[in-house]
């Protein structure tokens, strides 16, 4: 292991990724692969959620796409981070596109914040942040092309979802809101204040509606993974048990005590690793 990947190792565990487990199933040359598609999204997604101001985001959003840009060009950017990129894209054909929409995914963060999006915006913004990015890791893990596009889809939005319920009250903290508006408003909701959406009496029927969305989406991505090699859906099952953990323990804890952390303990995060790395 280069001293690069070390370091991409040690953050992504010290960061308490739930992607870790299912990053170490897989190959040296896969993993890496996949330390720098991580290194990536983290990186974009940093900035959306610095402090810097809008203007400086946008600047620095527009440098990742001239890096990528610069890399199907078959040249060398300047980033560190972007060049990890180059072997991923030879060896796994990452797309273009796929990068590229991950950042435009973190643009829609990096300007306004997002409060109550229609569904279709909403839509958009979990392609972008969580398809795409399933859509490089597909590649990465062997999926077969046309099963893996559907697996990116399927499970990117169950991911997405549960984070959205799991990060209510850290979102609100920061004037965000990521449920969407014709939700909101089925169940009497007509503010778009974060704060008085996550302290109103019907918030707990709107985040059961999303919790019960996300589990059709965790049990079609399984649909689609048992059409898939065993050994190429691994990484992906295991990411599906682990947020499929969490929100549970979601659920169970309830849509009102949303300061009240509802992790996945360790010891259940390596059992599912272990059920689902070795099935």
């Amino acid at each position: 292991m280069t001293t690069t990947e070390a370091s991409l190792d040690t953050q992504v565990r010290g960061a308490g990724s739930s992607f870790y487990s299912a990053m170490r199933l897989m190959s040296p040359a896969r993993r890496n692969a996949m330390y720098a598609i991580y290194a990536f999204a983290r990186a974009v997604d940093d900035i959306a959620d610095g402090d810097m101001g809008a203007a400086d985001k946008k600047a620095a959003l527009d440098r990742w796409r001239a890096a990528i840009e610069t890399l199907f060009a078959g040249a060398v950017p300047a980033e560190a981070l972007a060049r990890g990129l180059a072997g991923p894209i030879a060896d796994f054909s990452l797309e273009r596109a796929d990068l590229l929409a991950v950042i435009d995914g973190v643009a829609m963060d990096a300007g306004a914040p997002i409060k109550a999006p229609m569904q279709a915006e909403l839509d958009l913004y979990i392609d972008r942040v969580a398809c795409a990015v399933g859509r490089l890791s597909v590649r990465v893990f062997g999926c077969p092309a046309g099963e893996g596009v559907r697996l990116a889809a399927t499970l990117g939005r169950a991911l997405q979802v549960t984070n959205i319920l799991r990060d209510l009250a850290e979102d609100g903290a920061r004037g965000r809101l990521y449920l969407p508006k014709e939700r909101l408003m089925r169940h009497g909701i007509v503010t778009e204040d974060p704060a008085a959406v996550l302290t109103h009496d019907r918030l707990p029927a709107v985040a059961s509606d999303l919790a019960a969305e996300a589990l059709r989406a965790f049990d079609e991505a399984e649909a689609v993974a048992r059409r898939c090699p065993r050994a190429s859906v691994r990484p992906a099952r295991v990411m599906a048990a682990v947020y499929r953990a969490q929100l549970g323990r979601l659920a169970r804890r309830g849509w009102r005590d949303l300061d009240r952390p509802a992790p996945v303990p360790r010891a259940v995060k390596l059992w599912l690793a272990l059920r689902h790395g070795l099935a």
